[in-house]
């Protein structure tokens, strides 16, 4: 571990992190610990990757940091690698039917799903998304919506919280009542 102020960031990093990501970032580090050091420069002292890291660990008051020192060669080697960590992640595509798959599984109310790093704006974009509206005709109630909408539900089920997001997909607006807000 190493004091969070004789942590120098490369002062030639090209990425930007916004508020929400460090604020983000930070929940993860205070819910699970660090799962990945800061990677810092023998050669130049300076962040190499984890600039983000570094400054979530500030946004938590904490007053040090895990880090792993690495040898470069030499300036050009260090900064292609720091570019290389950024850009790596950015080629990859994600696979939403999957990250949905997932995101539906870790909803039972057991861990805050924000620890997936996706918010609940996030999430609520995703599924309306991928929400793939059903053939409705000469169907049951049971069948249309699996949990008919007249049904107890168990809050802390995450079936229910999907039911929810395929109805207000649909349109169904809970709130207005069956006079649907008329009066």
């Amino acid at each position: 571990m190493v004091a969070i102020e004789e942590i120098i960031p490369c002062p030639r990093n090209p990425n930007k992190h916004p508020q929400k990501q460090l604020d983000l970032l930070a929940k993860i580090i205070k819910a699970q610990g660090w799962r990945n050091a800061i990677v810092v420069s023998n050669r130049s002292g300076f962040v190499v990757k984890g600039h983000a890291r570094l400054e979530a660990a500030k946004i938590l008051g904490l007053t040090d940091c895990p880090v792993d020192f690495q040898d470069y060669k030499d300036e050009a080697s260090e900064w292609a690698d720091m570019l290389a960590d950024n850009r790596l992640a950015e080629l990859a595509e994600p696979d939403l039917p999957s990250i949905k798959d997932l995101l539906l599984e870790l909803d039972t109310g057991a861990m805050d799903i924000e620890l997936t790093g996706y918010d609940t704006e996030s999430i609520e974009s995703l599924m309306t998304q991928l929400h793939e509206p059903e053939e409705t005709e000469h169907k049951s109630l049971s069948e249309r919506f699996i949990v008919p909408p007249f049904s107890v539900l168990d809050a802390r089920q995450g079936y229910w919280q999907e039911r929810k997001r395929a109805w207000l997909a649909l349109g169904i607006q809970s709130e207005l009542g069956r006079g649907g807000g008329k009066g």
